[in-house]
């Protein structure tokens, strides 16, 4: 015996089958991991800073693959990132178009990442007690600045 649905029960089948891929879809989307985790990072800095890589390694427990690379010219790698004189940290690193100078939370990196603003890089200047990478105990919010190449620095968030 061949039994043919009738035209009712085909769309309710059809309703059926879209609700099931579409909330199939959306738990895939929700844990798939974020782009942000596998950004490359190539993180400089002096050959004898300790802090760097401890910064370094804050980034990797937060799903970044850091390269660390020393070296003697931090301020000439700076100054092609576009990273202000007086805003530039102890290490520079240089995470897709944009370049992060110093021990900036990952909260401001993934920012920058997902919102992809039209800046050069980011910046913490200094070396501010209990920022990533840092010891001790935070003083005061950290205040972290945007620069555009041709442009004055701005604020871009303060933690």
């Amino acid at each position: 015996m061949n039994v043919q649905p009738t035209k009712s029960r085909r769309l309710t089948h059809l309703g059926t089958a879209a609700a099931t891929l579409a909330l199939f879809g959306a738990v895939a989307f929700v844990t798939l991991p974020s782009d942000v985790s596998a950004d490359e990072v190539k993180l400089y800095k002096d050959p004898s800073c300790g802090c760097c890589e401890l910064h370094a390694e804050y980034l990797q427990e937060h799903g970044f693959d850091v390269e660390i690379i020393p070296t003697h010219d931090l301020s000439e790698i700076n100054r092609k990132a576009g990273i202000a004189e007086g805003l530039q940290g102890c290490h520079t690193a240089i995470i897709g178009d944009y370049a992060v100078s110093g021990h900036v939370p990952v909260a401001a990196i993934e920012k920058m990442l997902t919102e992809k603003p039209d800046i050069a890089a980011i910046s913490l200047p200094g070396m501010p007690q209990g920022s990533p990478g840092m010891g001790g105990t935070k003083q005061e919010p950290f205040t972290i600045y945007s620069m555009k190449k041709g442009a004055a620095p701005q604020v871009y968030m303060i933690e």
